[in-house]
């Protein structure tokens, strides 16, 4: 899957990108109204939408036609875990895309609390500043391959 991130964007915007790169998936990691992602929806394949946990936009995702929503920290990019029961029933109504303050040594207890669709991980695997470490990398996927299973 090869995913655009947008923020905030109108809808034409964003299919104009996804369509000039052949992007799969758009994530809309804004505050978009629920028909800018229904306009998104009609044509992409894949469409994330973003909400920080605990935010009133979690109580409005159903208003959205996401195919997978992301569970971000109230910070993002903080690199900051929130406090996972935050997603709540979510997880038993959409697929849950988990993000937020994850790393090696806490990806695996993540997925047993929540048991999201996915995990997103960015700063969480970085040995400086948007510089990515393999071996964190690998680890990383390694602890939430295990938890999976």
């Amino acid at each position: 899957m090869t995913v655009g991130i947008f923020r905030n964007h109108l809808a034409s915007e964003v299919l104009d990108i996804t369509g000039e790169l052949r992007l799969t998936a758009a994530q809309l990691h804004g505050d978009e109204p629920p028909q800018v992602t229904a306009a998104v929806a009609a044509g992409v394949e894949t469409v994330i939408k973003v909400v920080a946990a605990g935010s009133r936009a979690v109580h409005c995702i159903d208003e959205h036609a996401a195919d997978i929503i992301m569970v971000d920290s109230p910070d993002p990019g903080s690199g900051v875990p929130f406090d996972w029961s935050l997603v709540g029933n979510l997880v038993t109504e959409h697929k849950i895309l988990l993000a937020g303050g994850l790393r090696p040594n806490n990806v695996a207890e993540a997925i047993r609390r929540v048991q999201p669709w996915g995990v997103d991980v960015a700063s969480g695997v970085e040995d400086a500043p948007a510089h990515k470490d393999p071996r964190a990398i690998a680890r990383f996927v390694t602890e939430a391959r295990a938890a999976a299973n």
